[in-house]
Order: C-alpha cells, then sequence, then structure tokens
C-alpha cells in the first residue's frame, strides 16, 4: 500500500489493488474519514490474510469440552478473573501433555485504525474470524468508522461449541437481517479500559478528583474484588491499568455506582457511536459481577481509544450527526489515560518485550517495558501475582521502534489487547490503534510451548498474537512516508 501524506492539510491518498480514494483537502483541526470499501482497504486485505496465514486453529486445547476440566470451566461465567489465579493457570498447564487440538476454527475480532501524525483516523479494516468464517471475512465500514452490517452477540461459553460459535443474545438491536453474524468474546480485563473511561468523566465532571480518597466498603465480600480498602482515585485507577488490579477495578465499579454513573456511561457509549461498548450487569454492592453481559467489540475499543488518544477535530459523526470529539474527556484526563496505558506491565500478547531474548515466544511488536517495572537485573516483576518474567528485556529496550500505551486481558477462554501505536523518532513514523479479542485464553497452548522454570510467570498466550503484533507493524512500517 501507498500513503502519501500531502502537504500540511491532511489530505491522503490510499491506493491498493488498482482501488483508490482521495480524502482531499480538509481543513487543518478538523478530521474527515472516507474508508476505501471494505475489500479495496488495504489494511483490511492485510490484516485478513495475516490472520489466516498464522493458522490458529492449530492451536491445542488443554481443557476440552469432554474433559472433567473444560466442563467446569464452561460453568464459570460470571466472575471468570477470579477464577484464572496462577494455580489455575498452572493445573491447565499440567494438562499440556494430554492436549487435544482444538475443536473448531477460533474466535477473533480484530481492527487497525490507521492514523495520520496529528492521531486523525484515515483508513481502517477489522476482520472477523470464526467456524463461520474459517478464512477471515472484512467487516464493511463507513466514513464514521460504523458497521451496521454484523449482528453482534454476546459470548456464551457452552454456545461456542454447541452452536458453532453462534451466540444468541443480541448486543445490537434491529441486526437480525444483518449479512455477518458475530459473537464477540469476553473481553475479560480490557473492560477496564471502560471503567477507567467512566471514571474520568466524573472527574471531569467535578463529582470527583483524582486526588480524593473513595473508600471501597463492599456490602458483600467476593473472590473477585476483595474487601475494604481506601485509596485515592488515581492510585485505584493506576492498579486497575498498568498491572490489571481486580480489587481496584471493583472499587472504581463500585464508585461510578455510587454515583449513579453507570446507565448514563453506557448511554454516552451508546450517543457515541460505540453500540457494542456496554458496561452492563455488575454489582452496585461491591462492582463485581463480571459476565458476558459486559460487551467490547475491536472496533469500538480502537474507536474509543482513538479519542483518548486525541484526534482533534471531529473524528467521526455520531447516530444523531453530532460531531464526535477528543473533548469526551478533558485535556488532563487524556493525559493521564495515556500515560497510565503506556505504564502497561503486562507486554506479553501482542508485544512480548518481557519474554525478551529467548526462543519462545516469538518477538511482537517493537516497544520497550516501562523501566516502572524492570529491576537492575533486567528482568520484568509486575505487582499482584508478583508475576515475575526472568528475562533481561534490556537488549529489546535499546531496539525498540514504538511505544505501545495499552491494555491486555486473558481468561482461559478470553484473549484481548487494545492499544495504541507510535513510532519512536527515526523509526519508521507508523502510528495507528491495533485491537484484538480472540476466545484463545490460557487453555488453549502451541504444541511447541515450553515449559516455564520454576518460579517463572506462565505464558499467558499463543505466540500466535505476538506474530500478528509483529507482521503488522512490520506492514505499517513499510506503508509509512515520512
Amino acid at each position: 500500500m501507498l500513503r502519501r501524506w500531502i502537504g500540511g492539510a491532511a489530505g491522503v491518498v490510499l491506493a491498493c489493488a488498482g482501488v483508490a480514494v482521495s480524502v482531499g483537502s480538509v481543513p487543518d483541526g478538523s478530521a474527515d474519514v472516507r474508508q476505501v470499501n471494505a475489500e479495496g482497504s488495504a489494511v483490511a486485505a492485510r490484516l485478513r490474510t495475516t490472520l489466516d496465514g498464522l493458522r490458529l486453529q492449530d492451536v491445542l486445547d488443554t481443557a476440552p469440552p469432554t474433559s472433567a476440566e473444560g466442563r467446569a470451566l464452561v460453568k464459570a461465567t460470571v466472575d471468570k478473573e477470579a477464577r484464572q489465579t496462577s494455580a489455575q493457570r498452572n493445573r491447565l498447564l499440567a494438562r499440556a501433555a494430554d492436549a487435544q487440538p482444538i475443536s473448531q476454527q477460533p474466535q477473533v475480532d480484530a481492527t487497525i485504525i490507521e492514523l495520520d501524525r496529528r492521531g486523525r483516523p484515515v483508513s481502517s479494516g477489522t476482520v472477523l474470524m470464526s467456524p463461520s468464517h474459517r478464512d477471515g471475512v472484512v467487516v464493511p465500514v463507513d466514513r464514521n468508522l460504523a458497521t451496521t452490517a454484523v449482528r453482534w452477540r454476546q459470548w456464551d461459553d457452552a454456545g461456542w461449541y454447541a452452536n458453532k460459535g453462534q451466540g444468541s443474545i443480541d448486543v445490537v438491536p434491529g441486526r437480525e437481517d444483518a449479512p455477518l453474524d458475530h459473537m464477540l468474546n469476553y473481553p475479560a480485563s480490557t473492560l477496564k479500559l471502560m471503567v477507567a473511561f467512566g471514571v474520568l468523566r466524573l472527574v471531569d465532571q467535578g463529582a470527583i478528583t483524582l486526588d480524593s480518597t473513595y473508600t471501597y466498603a463492599p456490602v458483600e465480600i467476593s473472590p473477585l474484588c476483595g474487601e475494604a480498602t481506601a485509596k485515592p482515585v488515581r492510585q485505584y485507577l493506576d492498579e486497575s491499568i498498568t498491572w490489571s488490579s481486580n480489587a481496584a477495578s471493583c472499587a472504581l465499579i463500585k464508585l461510578l455506582h455510587d454515583h449513579n454513573a453507570v446507565d448514563p456511561l453506557n448511554r454516552t457509549f451508546q450517543s457515541l457511536g460505540l453500540e457494542t461498548l456496554q458496561l452492563k450487569g455488575t454489582r452496585p454492592s461491591n462492582g463485581g459481577r463480571w459476565s458476558n453481559e459486559v460487551t467490547m467489540s475491536s472496533l469500538d475499543t480502537a474507536k474509543l481509544l482513538t479519542l483518548v488518544n486525541g484526534a482533534p477535530g471531529t473524528v467521526w459523526k455520531a447516530p444523531d450527526g453530532s460531531p464526535v470529539t477528543r473533548d469526551v474527556l478533558s485535556a488532563a484526563s487524556r493525559k493521564f489515560f495515556m500515560s497510565e496505558l503506556a505504564q502497561q506491565g503486562f507486554n506479553d500478547m501482542l508485544s512480548t518485550t518481557n519474554w525478551c531474548g529467548g526462543s519462545y515466544p516469538a518477538p511482537g511488536l517493537p516497544n520497550a517495558a516501562p523501566a516502572r517495572w524492570v529491576g537492575p537485573d533486567g528482568t520484568v516483576t509486575i505487582p499482584g501475582e508478583g508475576a515475575v518474567y526472568g528475562r533481561d528485556v534490556r537488549p529489546c529496550n535499546k531496539r525498540a521502534e514504538v511505544t505501545f500505551a495499552h491494555k491486555t486481558g486473558w481468561v482461559n477462554n478470553s484473549a484481548a489487547n487494545a492499544g495504541i501505536v507510535r513510532a519512536l523518532p527515526g523509526r519508521g513514523g507508523r502510528h495507528y490503534i491495533i485491537s484484538v479479542f480472540s476466545n484463545l485464553g490460557t487453555q488453549y497452548i502451541d504444541a511447541d510451548r515450553p515449559e516455564t522454570p520454576p518460579g517463572i510467570y506462565p505464558f499467558t498466550y499463543t505466540e500466535k498474537f505476538a506474530q500478528l503484533g509483529r507482521a503488522m507493524d512490520a506492514y505499517e512500517k513499510r506503508a509509512t512516508r515520512n
């Protein structure tokens, strides 16, 4: 693909496979997306062929539905994160010798939004993969980065096996006749992006401040959420985003409930055209009960991050025709949000810097591990479970080409990673959002995955996600002309 930047007015020409479209001259401070039809979008085509070439169907299932472990996991549809401890994951890994091939094509939902130097969208690609679309299918997306071509359904743990990946509960009404039918993957800890956005909206409204001490006093104690705590809001947000604390996230969700802000947050997402972002079903009593009612698509997650990243002007038009701008969050809140995402400790899915230097997993996005988590010996240790990665990341940090401000999520049947990629000075100039959701969580392993030494954090995902991140970043690097 050729992506040529024209002057300073953000005029863009996209050309691929004989299809070209000109965005034309756009006034400074505004953004205007004229997406090439899905079949003609170069990034969409590359994303689909890359996903297809990874042969995700070759992974092994450590808890197939015929096993007692598999049947138990299928029944665990609420607060799955509370069950995803190191001990449980180690039990799954101990079954690796008896792992079986996955029963059908995995479920994948992936989006890339390409950005200009100021963060304005210039092109995008969304690809869905499922038992119904084994080679992947490109989703038609319009100039507002929206689609009406998909009937989105809630994740169904048992239904993925029984119904060949097709859900039964609609997320967006009125899509019964859509040409594509896709069951959204459970978002796992990427739901914390929605939570942080909601809390920062309360900050912007003056209801709270980042330095306000919030006393989390759950009416009931749950394994997911833990006991009462009292911390500044900024600390809860930091723990939730950078090392994915479930307890801190429960506190923030309860804070939203205390301010009657959950329903307004869901309505805000709808009004912004982020129709699949829904933080539903959580308990006001403790902020827990994270169930399949909580939904996110890769496209809407990428769009949310585009706003957090600070695209100037009108980024897209809302369903009612009103302009959607970065001002959904204040500049201060966006800066704080971006800073927290940039300090992500878990660089082990699309990025595998935490595993630097080994033969497994494959190298992913070439970003650096934040210095905050790097010890004197160069190894990464993350709080919470005390995740010790045991490899010296300093060589990878020296070779880093991009920053990756992102959030990961995982349970046994969910793998997620969404973030903002920006080239370091002189390292290729690319700037894009990447968002990937799949059912290939910790339950699924590569046939050649090595054992981890005692005391070292186990591998979380198939290395195929790292190969995806690396391949798409190399494509974006080649596509960009400085």
